[in-house]
């Protein structure tokens, strides 16, 4: 345990969080700092991986406040169902009511087809590595790295995944190692080489530092 380290170890948490809070700890006190301030909560996995993927299809490009408020109007209007079988039987009306713009529309019913497919199974996904897991989801319409990348870290719980295009992300590492200065893609994947190999873990609590709001996807 790293000097100072307080941590109350959320039942949920995946196995090997302790271990990664405590390397990073013993990296920086700044780290250190972090974990002690967010003993609540952990990464926690839903383990669905059709809601996991809608839930990133929904949250792209907005706050996670807003991604919220629209989250549980599509829930309202599957009526609790959260399957691939309930969206694709929705009209295009029922979903924007929700919030959905025509874009992300287009994009949960390709999610939803694709789903259909027996292409989202979680056997068929473990068995691949990081980078051959980003690849097949990228397949689906709409996904990028970055919505590939919320998949292996909620879903999954790769230990190792570095949003480095996530604004939270960059803001993050910004505010609490830069003083202010601005961190973009590339200056987030050269800091993130020092956390390997729990650079997942990092990005979380960068997330916590700028939110209360848990993330979950």
């Amino acid at each position: 345990m790293a000097p100072g380290l307080n941590l109350n170890l959320d039942p949920q948490a995946p196995a090997y969080w302790q271990e990664a809070c405590t390397a990073l700890a013993l990296q920086s006190p700044v780290w250190a700092e972090l974990v002690n301030r967010h003993t609540d909560r952990a990464l926690r996995s839903r383990g669905a991986p059709y809601e996991t993927m809608l839930r990133s299809l929904v949250g792209q490009q907005i706050s996670v406040k807003a991604a919220e408020a629209v989250w549980l109007r599509v829930v309202q209007a599957l009526n609790g169902e959260l399957s691939s079988q309930a969206l694709l039987a929705l009209n295009d009306d029922i979903l924007k009511a929700t919030g959905l713009s025509r874009q992300k529309i287009a994009y949960s019913r390709a999610l939803s087809e694709f789903e259909q497919k027996g292409l989202l199974e979680l056997n068929l996904l473990d068995s691949m590595d990081d980078e051959a897991c980003t690849r097949h989801l990228c397949e689906i319409k709409g996904v990028g790295r970055w919505t590939a990348q919320m998949f292996l870290m909620f879903c999954l719980r790769r230990p190792d995944v570095w949003p480095v295009d996530d604004i939270g992300v960059q803001r993050g590492i910004s505010r609490q190692f830069f003083e202010g200065e601005p961190i973009g893609p590339k200056e987030a994947l050269q800091f993130g080489e020092k956390l390997k190999p729990w650079r997942t873990v990092a990005a979380w609590y960068l997330w916590r530092s700028l939110d209360p709001v848990v993330v979950d996807y």
